[in-house]
């Protein structure tokens, strides 16, 4: 009697067992294995680290971006340069290439001549080399300083014509160090002049 009572409460703990089993099954699901989906708050938390990961790639200033970049900046260069000879002393080919402050002292280097009667004749003959010195990142913006040397025949005339600075005949090399910034979260894909030294 004692060995039917025992088997009796191990049936009974089966039952609770499996009772118990089929109720958690029934709350928790059932999942077999990795289903290949993942919830969609994660989807999207997955979505904007896999972005970071390519604007950072992005950011990634190497030997690569280097030369694309240098390719930019000597048409920069000349562009800017090339437009201080315009007659109407005005800047608006360079203007998208220049920040604010840069823009603004330019503006008013070219407003002082245009009162003095002044006017620039500049011919780009080219640049010799465009090496970057030093290029680092600041927050969200990266930073290239480039050592320009160039060849350029530049020549002031005053209202009358009569030659005050420079000459029309002779190519002079000439030496600045440019620094260029861009916003790497901003949309404007340009590199702008934001330092200048000669």
């Amino acid at each position: 009697m004692n060995y039917s009572f025992e088997y009796i409460d191990i049936i009974l703990l089966a039952m609770i067992a499996g009772f118990i089993f089929l109720r958690l099954r029934g709350i928790l699901g059932k999942r077999t294995g990795f289903e290949g989906k993942t919830a969609p708050q994660f989807e999207n938390v997955l979505k904007k680290v896999h972005q970071k990961s390519k604007i950072k790639q992005k950011e990634d200033f190497d030997e690569k971006a280097q030369k694309e970049f240098l390719e930019g900046a000597k048409i920069a260069y000349e562009t800017i340069i090339t437009d201080f000879s315009d007659n109407d002393n005005k800047l608006i080919a360079s203007k998208p290439l220049l920040s604010k402050q840069i823009y603004d002292e330019f503006n008013k280097a070219l407003k002082e001549r245009n009162d003095k009667g002044y006017y620039a004749e500049i011919t780009f003959i080219g640049i010799k080399s465009a090496d970057i010195k030093e290029h680092k990142k600041i927050d969200r913006a990266i930073k290239v300083t480039v050592d320009f040397v160039s060849e350029i025949i530049t020549c002031i005339r005053d209202k009358e014509k009569k030659i005050i600075a420079g000459s029309p005949d002779k190519i002079k090399i000439i030496y600045d160090t440019w620094t260029f910034s861009r916003d790497m979260g901003s949309t404007n894909p340009n590199w702008l002049l934001v330092n200048t030294l000669n």
